[in-house]
């Protein structure tokens, strides 16, 4: 099933949607954050951005402040997975995908290693995080 996000009038681009997510992940203190273009690869996103809380709960504030500053910025219709246990939280931002995780959970899943590139030279490092 193919879902579309609801853009406002005059709502975000998938590179505005993107720092916007990554800004909004560092600024709650999120881990390990690591941005994967996917434009060339897939037509599901032109991003998928990965990063971790530190607990449960960390990782549910994470989704919901994030949800809330997208909807702020005219990105509604955001499709949200895994709330109800918060050790995997899949939210579909249409442009965007996000994956936030509990360390462990991460860890177990790799799933950098399945999107990402041979060439990690499309990634690029921003004090101790990591975006496209």
């Amino acid at each position: 099933m193919i879902i579309k996000t609801y853009h406002d009038k005059g709502s975000i681009g998938p590179a505005e949607a993107k720092e916007l997510i990554l800004q909004s992940l560092d600024m709650d203190k999120a881990e390990d954050i690591v941005c994967i273009p996917l434009s060339d690869s897939t037509g599901l996103a032109d991003y998928m951005v990965i990063a971790s809380g530190t607990s449960t709960r960390h990782v549910n504030a994470l989704a919901k402040k994030l949800e809330e500053r997208l909807n702020i910025k005219g990105l509604r219709g955001i499709k949200t997975e895994g709330l109800s246990q918060c050790d995997w939280v899949v939210m579909d931002a249409g442009d965007v995908i996000v994956h936030l995780f509990r360390p462990e959970v991460r860890s177990f899943y790799n799933i950098e290693k399945m999107w990402a590139s041979p060439n990690p030279a499309h990634l690029d490092i921003v004090g101790d995080q990591v975006q496209a």
